[in-house]
């Protein structure tokens, strides 16, 4: 094997995370398609023998494509998300737009394009792959204070969106086979109800990949087995009780009867924010 083509694996194996990372940000498959692919042109001209992180590293460079194509974007005026056109370099994939504009809500997806280009990569980077300020900071050329304030901003003007009511029964049902799989180590039957860009997010880190998560998820058939259904904020997850408390608790966002995001929150302090029911 080459040292390109070792390369071209290590890439490959964080695709999916760079895809998702893409799509959030800039809304569209096919642009997602093309960020993604910068990020490749950029990673085989450059000399990462020393980068420990190259997950991170290159969650970094393709924010900074993306910055830059919602920075191009806005100074060309360009429509709205709905009326944009695919990049020609990327064939257009109407089912995955649709995808995504199920995952976060027509109405987020209006408030995501009013937000500035720094706002929406501080939001996105942070709240949805946990990516450390300080790290957001750099991408913008900013301090981590900055970058920080930034998201806080966005994430004011997203939580005013209303979402729609939840549909329990259809969450509880792909609930249920996910907490069947896991407690049974069935690694197929979690990839059958996870997104393919799933994305699990601990105090920890980030992990993102159906297959990635599906291991982890089948790792854990212990606490699986002592898990039960319950609402979190009035949606439908799963807690682990300890004394008569919950002690851990996955919080899931669904798309299309898959699950997208799983928050898996430990920490005392989150867990006293939550509004845990027992059904």
């Amino acid at each position: 094997m080459t040292d390109n083509d070792f390369l071209a694996e290590r890439f490959e194996a964080y695709r999916g995370h760079l895809r998702a990372v893409a799509h959030r940000m800039l809304g569209s498959a096919a642009e997602a398609e093309d960020a993604v692919q910068e990020a490749w042109f950029r990673l085989s001209r450059s000399d990462t023998r020393e980068v420990e992180n190259l997950g991170g590293w290159l969650t970094t460079v393709v924010g900074r494509v993306c910055l830059d194509m919602l920075r191009s974007r806005r100074s060309r005026g360009e429509e709205p998300l709905e009326s944009r056109q695919p990049a020609p370099s990327a064939a257009p994939d109407p089912e995955h737009d649709a995808v995504l504009a199920d995952s976060v809500g027509s109405a987020l997806l209006v408030v995501l394009d009013t937000l500035s280009p720094a706002e929406r990569l501080a939001f996105v980077l942070h709240d949805l792959f946990g990516v450390p300020f300080e790290e957001i900071g750099a991408i913008l050329g900013r301090t981590a204070a900055a970058a920080r304030q930034l998201a806080s901003r966005a994430r004011r003007r997203v939580r005013g969106v209303e979402a729609p009511e939840p549909d329990l029964a259809r969450q509880r049902r792909v609930v249920d086979a996910f907490l069947a799989a896991a407690r049974g180590g069935d690694f197929d039957g979690l990839l059958a109800v996870l997104d393919p860009d799933v994305v699990a997010r601990t105090e920890a880190g980030v992990n993102s990949g159906a297959a990635r998560v599906a291991a982890g998820a089948a790792g854990f058939a212990h606490l699986a087995r002592i898990a039960r259904p319950v609402l979190i904020d009035g949606a439908t997850g799963l807690a682990v009780y300890a004394g008569g408390r919950p002690e851990r608790v996955l919080a899931f966002s669904f798309v299309a009867d898959r699950i997208a995001v799983i928050d898996i929150v430990t920490a005392p302090d989150r867990l006293a924010e939550l509004t845990v029911e027992e059904v």
